[in-house]
C-alpha cells in the first residue's frame, strides 16, 4: 500500500525508548529570540497580555481549517439577508426562496427585522457560542455539526466571499499560509457513482468512473477554485483592483486547498470523490492534498472505514501518490464501540499513507499504541491539533488530551483551528490554549510555528537542512533573515515555494523579536 509504515522491532522500539528518555525537551532548547522568550515568560501568567503577545507572533500555517466552518454565523447571516434566503423556525435552518411565513418559513430578512432576539439566536444556531449541553443540543458533538446543516444554504454562491473572510482572518492572526479544505464537484462525483451500482471491484469501479465522465468533473471542479480565487481577490482589492486601491494584508496569505472528501456517503460514492479528489491533486497546483472529512462516529464511516482506507492505498498504487492528510481518532471512549478505537489511525498511516493525522486523540486505546507513536515519529507522520473542537466535540481537553503524549515520543505536532467560525475561535486561542494547559515555552511556539510550514503540502525543499530551527540549506546557509537573501539562496527559493515561505515566516520572526524589543524599551522592561 501507498507509504506503507512498517513497525519497528521491539529491540529497536526498546532502543528508541531509552534515546528518548535521555533526550531533551524541545522545551529546553535557547531561543535564538532572547526578547520575546524572555517577554513571554514575564507575561504567561497574564491572560490579556498574553494573548496580545501571541496575537502578534508569527504562526505560520494553518493546516487543518475548513473552509465552510472557518467563516463566522454573522457572515452568514448577512449573506442570507442579501441573498433573500428563507429561514425555518422550528429548525432555524436556512433555505432557498419561495418563504412562506404563514408555514414558519419567512425570509430571514424579515424575522430579524421583526424580532430583536432574532440574530442572537441564529448565532447561537449557527454556532458554539452560548452552548448549553442538553438545552442548545444533547451534546457538543450534535451542536457542533448540526450546524454546518443549519447555515448550509447561505454559503451558496458565496465561495470567494468565505475565501476572502478566511484570508482576512489569517492576516489578523499573522499566519502566512492556509491549506483550506473544500469540496468542488464532489456532488456531481456522487452522482455518476450512484448510477453504476455497488461494487467492490476497486478496478471496476475505477473504469466505470473514467467511462461516465469524472475526467470533466476535474476541469470544472479547477473552474470552481479559480472562480473563487478571483472573487476573493476582487473583494479584497488585490492584485491592483480598482475598488481599493491599496491591497488588503489579506492580499499575501499564501493559500492553497485540499479536495475535502465527504465520506459518510455510500462506499461506491466515496470511491467516486477519492477518485476525483487524486485526479484534481494531479491536475491543479493549487490542489495540493486529499482529506476525508465529515464526522468520524457517524454508522456509515464506521462501517466502511477500512474500506474507505483500502480505496486511497488502491488509488496511490494504481495512479500515483498524492498528499494524504486524515481525520482519525476525532473519537472518545463511550463515544463508539471499543472496537473503533483500536485502529483508525494506524490504518490512515499504514493502509491510506496518510502524511499528517487529523486530530488523533484517541491514540491512548489503538492497538500496540507505543509502536505506533513510535513509527510515527520516525516516519515524520505530524498530527493536526485542534485544542477548542476537541474539548467542545469530545469534551476531551487538558492533561486528557494527547498533546503532551505525541511531545513525548516525538511525533511532530501543528496547531490549527479545524472550524474557528463555529467553534468561535482563532488559531492566537489556539496557541495560547497549548501555552497555558502544557506551559509551553517560547521554543515550542517557535517549533509549532515552523511546523505548520514544514509539513505543509505546498511543493518544494524545505529551507531547513535537517531538522527543523537547526541549520538552513546549503543555499542558504550564509542568508540572515530579514536581510536580502545572497544569489544562490534567491535562486533557491525562487524554485522552491516551501523555502519560499519558511523564508518569509523566518523574517515575520525577526522582526517580532525587532518590535517586542522596541515595546520592552517603551514600556521599561
Amino acid at each position: 500500500m501507498s507509504a506503507t509504515i512498517r513497525l519497528l522491532p521491539a529491540v529497536v522500539i526498546g532502543a528508541l525508548a531509552l534515546l528518548s528518555g535521555c533526550a531533551t525537551h524541545p522545551g529546553q532548547t535557547s531561543s535564538p529570540f532572547p526578547v520575546a522568550n524572555a517577554q513571554l515568560e514575564q507575561l504567561r501568567d497574564n491572560p490579556v497580555a498574553l494573548r496580545m503577545f501571541i496575537q502578534q507572533f508569527p504562526k505560520g500555517g494553518d493546516l487543518h481549517n475548513h473552509l465552510s466552518g472557518a467563516v463566522y454565523a454573522e457572515d452568514f447571516i448577512d449573506w442570507a439577508v442579501e441573498d433573500g434566503l428563507c429561514l425555518d423556525l422550528d429548525s432555524l435552518t436556512a433555505s432557498p426562496p419561495p418563504c412562506d411565513s404563514s408555514r414558519g418559513q419567512p425570509p430571514v430578512a424579515e424575522h430579524i427585522a421583526q424580532d430583536p432576539f432574532a440574530r442572537d439566536r441564529l448565532i447561537d444556531a449557527w454556532s458554539m457560542r452560548n452552548f448549553v449541553p442538553g438545552h442548545s443540543a444533547a451534546s457538543g458533538h450534535e451542536q457542533f455539526f448540526r450546524t454546518f446543516f443549519r447555515f448550509g444554504k447561505a454559503n451558496s454562491g458565496r465561495k470567494g466571499d468565505m475565501l476572502a473572510a478566511a484570508r482576512w482572518h489569517a492576516a489578523d492572526q499573522h499566519v502566512g499560509y492556509l491549506e483550506l479544505m473544500t469540496s468542488p464537484a464532489m456532488g456531481q462525483a456522487r452522482a455518476l457513482a450512484r448510477g453504476l451500482g455497488s461494487t467492490d471491484e476497486l478496478g471496476v469501479l475505477h473504469q466505470a468512473l473514467r467511462d461516465a465522465g469524472i475526467d470533466s468533473l476535474v476541469q470544472q471542479a479547477s473552474a470552481q477554485l479559480q472562480q473563487m480565487r478571483t472573487e476573493a481577490d476582487t473583494l479584497l482589492g488585490c492584485k491592483g483592483a480598482a475598488n481599493m486601491p491599496s491591497p488588503d494584508p489579506a492580499c499575501d496569505i499564501e493559500v492553497r486547498f485540499l479536495a475535502q472528501v465527504i465520506r459518510t456517503f455510500p462506499s461506491e460514492e466515496v470511491f467516486a470523490q477519492s477518485l476525483l479528489a487524486h485526479l484534481l491533486v494531479q491536475h491543479d497546483p493549487y490542489v495540493v492534498g486529499i482529506n476525508l472529512v465529515a464526522p468520524e462516529d457517524d454508522h456509515q464511516t464506521l462501517n466502511d472505514y477500512h474500506r474507505q482506507m483500502n480505496q486511497l492505498g488502491w488509488l496511490a498504487e494504481q495512479l500515483g501518490e498524492v498528499p494524504v492528510a486524515l481525520h482519525a481518532g476525532e473519537l472518545s471512549l463511550g463515544l463508539v464501540h471499543p472496537r473503533h478505537l483500536r485502529h483508525h489511525i494506524r490504518s490512515a498511516v499504514e493502509i491510506a499513507g496518510a502524511q499528517r493525522i487529523g486530530h488523533g486523540v484517541s491514540i491512548a486505546h489503538e492497538y500496540r499504541p507505543e509502536e505506533l507513536l513510535m513509527a510515527m515519529a520516525e516516519h515524520d507522520i505530524a498530527v493536526e491539533i485542534n485544542l477548542t473542537s476537541n474539548a467542545q466535540i469530545l469534551g476531551i481537553s487538558g492533561k486528557h488530551h494527547p498533546f503532551q503524549t505525541y511531545r513525548q515520543y516525538g511525533v511532530p505536532l501543528t496547531l490549527s483551528t479545524d472550524d474557528a467560525g463555529v467553534s468561535r475561535g482563532d488559531l492566537s486561542h489556539e496557541y495560547q490554549r497549548a501555552t497555558e494547559a502544557y506551559q509551553l515555552t517560547f521554543a515550542d511556539l517557535l517549533e509549532l510555528s515552523r511546523n505548520a510550514l514544514e509539513y505543509a503540502f505546498i511543493p518544494g525543499e524545505s529551507l531547513w537542512q535537517a531538522k527543523v530551527g537547526g541549520n538552513y540549506h546549503p543555499a542558504c546557509a550564509d542568508a540572515t533573515p530579514p536581510q536580502s537573501p545572497p544569489p544562490t539562496c534567491t535562486l533557491f527559493l525562487a524554485d522552491n515555494p516551501r523555502a519560499r515561505l519558511q523564508w518569509r515566516h523566518e523574517g515575520a520572526l525577526h522582526a517580532f523579536e525587532q518590535q517586542r524589543r522596541e515595546l520592552g524599551n517603551r514600556r521599561g522592561w
